[in-house]
């Protein structure tokens, strides 16, 4: 999900999106994940030139993103959406000097309690063997880029960088995720838990596990009926309540979480056996997936005092 937090940084996204050819697009790609440049203009109607300077514009305002992949005669650019979400803050007091941003490795957890199916994997290879949960203790899993179980969680400690004199205003966590069933199942609802220093934040409701078509980044050394890739979610927590993408899940303030500069901030991902829909869980980080990422923090303050 891509979010603007300010109607005048985010002018060169709306200037690309004022164009009927640069909507269509987004809409080809939405549909189709991918496309190879020569298909796409072919499919729009127009030369490849004309393409080009579209596809320049989408890609300046982080909206798409280019690979160079192997064709039937040399390399050939591949296109595919870098966000399948666009939230825009009509009224925001947010500055850049008011906030940090974090953002974690998924194999950087501090505390797991999982249950097979499971694994863990790297870049390069699976740590381990797959449904031992022992494995995610292995050294090497501070280098996953993948990781997941049947139920269960997992929790990661995030930098609390707050001054004395700062108060939080806003938490967002942004992350890969998917269901986790054998093999892959399109399919196959999970209902995904969350919370913050042991204070329950709510839940979403994965709809499957993706494994149709290969992740744009994972690698090709990976298992073509294993998870692919996942959705994009935005976990924030404000004054109004806990949202995900927008979306209101419960009445969890940030008042709630009581944190100050010495709180302790640890997140915990969670599959509960006593969920409704008890489909595991895939986190999707760097290297795998569809959008190249670890688990991305975002905290936002208010100054309110004199820093002393």
């Amino acid at each position: 999900m891509k979010q603007i937090l300010d109607l005048k940084e985010g002018l060169d996204v709306f200037r690309a999106l004022s164009s009927p050819i640069r909507l269509e697009i987004i809409q080809l790609l939405a549909k189709h994940k991918y496309l190879n440049m020569n298909k796409m203009a072919e499919m729009l109607g127009i030369t490849n030139g004309a393409l080009t300077a579209h596809i320049k514009m989408l890609s300046d305002c982080d909206l798409i993103d280019i690979q160079f992949m192997p064709g039937k005669r040399g390399s050939q650019k591949v296109c595919h959406l870098k966000e399948n979400k666009l939230l825009i803050e009509l009224v925001s007091d947010t500055r850049l000097e008011q906030m940090y941003e974090v953002e974690i490795d998924v194999g950087h957890f501090t505390a797991y309690q999982i249950y097979p199916t499971c694994g863990i994997a790297t870049k390069d290879h699976i740590i381990g063997e797959v449904d031992d949960p022992r494995y995610f203790d292995d050294p090497e899993r501070i280098n996953a880029g993948i990781l997941w179980f049947s139920k269960g969680y997992i929790e990661y400690r995030i930098p609390n960088y707050l001054k004395s004199w700062q108060k939080p205003v806003e938490l967002q966590f942004s992350m890969e995720l998917s269901s986790e069933a054998p093999g892959i199942c399109e399919e196959w609802p999970s209902d995904i838990y969350f919370s913050l220093n042991g204070i329950p934040l709510g839940y979403w409701t994965s709809p499957g596990d993706f494994g149709a078509v290969r992740g744009l980044y994972t690698p090709l050394w990976w298992f073509p009926n294993w998870n692919q890739y996942g959705l994009l979610k935005l976990l924030s927590i404000n004054s109004e309540g806990t949202f995900i993408d927008g979306k209101w899940i419960s009445d969890t303030t940030i008042e709630k979480l009581n944190i100050n500069h010495k709180s302790d901030i640890i997140l915990r991902i969670s599959v509960p056996e006593t969920a409704q829909n008890v489909g595991g869980i895939t986190i999707f980080g760097k290297d795998f997936g569809n959008y190249n990422q670890g688990i991305r923090f975002r905290f936002i303050y208010e100054n309110t005092g004199n820093n002393v």
